[in-house]
């Protein structure tokens, strides 16, 4: 998506959230000085304000994304980068079908996340459109160079994999994979987290850290799925590892962020982001205590893994779009915000 098309899509900034702010704020009688505010002990006569705005309109416009393309595509693009350095590292320590596996994945997933976003953009050229600069400052500039870069060097890890063709070539595809794998695994985070919807925006140190939790879990659960048991200890601790990450950066951010964490814990968004912390859960325990002797037990939980990665995703999402509809999820943070400023002015 161009820079133009986020904004069509009411990705706004900061100064519009600012202009909001103004628009919102409760004013009251005038001073003989010309400012507005009351004396100590006097009783307002100011209504308490009310979070709307013109024509009952939000003060941003939610995304216009479709859940199912854009959700679908941070999931998938999560669990191709991680799935591309589980298999690297099993490459590395002579697990071949794990190794197999995770390149394959890798392949399937990064295919269906580019098709989820061309499916959403309406057109394959956008896509190739945004190729035509490097824009370090923009995360959606420099995330379409990584796709770019990763795409075929995943193609390749997968095909060489599957033909046994020019294994040389595939083990230096392998390698270029799962070095860039992480980054594909983080920048949509980074993309979410530099738009203007609060929920997204709010948690912007935090986003990063917990897709690639989401997808180190997801990743280490399909792992354990389809690779046997012996060679799958590598998916069983990156889906711990990925658990642990998740679960403390997302706590992180619903602590931080004030009243905008309610977007977090009610509605839609709630019921499947607690869903997803139950499912993340129960998946890395059963993966580290049971799956290394029960084949069933490691399938049961990689699908557990797996299931509470897509609605870590989908909850993300939709906390997303209800914080973007509630006035009040922008004014409250930004009214904070200035406040602090004036004070520590």
């Amino acid at each position: 998506m161009s820079g133009e098309e986020m904004t069509r899509d009411g990705l706004v900034g900061e100064r519009s959230a600012r202009e909001a702010v103004s628009d919102l704020s409760p004013s009251g009688p005038p001073r003989r000085g010309g400012g507005r505010g009351r004396r100590s002990g006097e009783r307002s006569m100011v209504p308490r304000p009310t979070f709307r705005s013109y024509y009952g309109e939000p003060v941003i416009n939610p995304p216009r994304w479709e859940p199912l393309n854009i959700a679908g595509y941070l999931f998938l693009g999560g669990l191709a980068g991680a799935s591309s350095v589980i298999a690297g590292g099993a490459e590395l320590t002579g697990r071949p079908v794990l190794a197999k596996v995770g390149k394959v994945a890798a392949l399937a997933a990064i295919g269906g996340s580019a098709a989820a976003l061309v499916k959403d953009l309406g057109r394959p050229a956008r896509f190739a459109n945004m190729l035509r600069t490097v824009k370090p400052t923009s995360p959606m500039s420099v995330g379409s160079w990584i796709l770019a870069t990763y795409g075929p060097l995943a193609g390749a890890a997968a095909a060489s994999a599957v033909t046994g063709w020019f294994p040389r070539l595939g083990r230096a595809a392998t390698a270029g994979a799962a070095l860039t794998g992480p980054a594909v695994a983080a920048y949509t985070g980074v993309l979410l987290a530099d738009t203007a919807v609060p929920a997204w925006h709010e948690a912007h140190r935090q986003l990063p850290f917990t897709f690639i939790g989401s997808a180190a879990a997801a990743a280490g659960g399909l792992g354990m799925l389809l690779a046997p048991v012996a060679e799958a200890g590598p998916a069983r601790r990156a889906a711990l590892f990925g658990a642990v990450v998740e679960t403390v950066s997302s706590g992180a951010a619903e602590r931080g962020m004030g009243i905008v964490a309610e977007t977090y814990r009610q509605g839609r968004a709630g019921t499947l982001l607690r869903a997803a912390k139950a499912l993340t859960v129960a998946g890395a325990l059963g993966g580290a205590l049971f799956g290394g002797r029960s084949r069933t037990a490691a399938a049961l939980s990689g699908a557990a893994l797996v299931a509470g990665s897509v609605c870590t995703r989908f909850g993300i999402f939709e906390a997303g779009l209800a914080s973007a509809r509630d006035p009040k999820y922008t004014v409250v943070p930004q009214r904070e915000r200035l406040a602090r400023r004036s004070g520590g002015g």
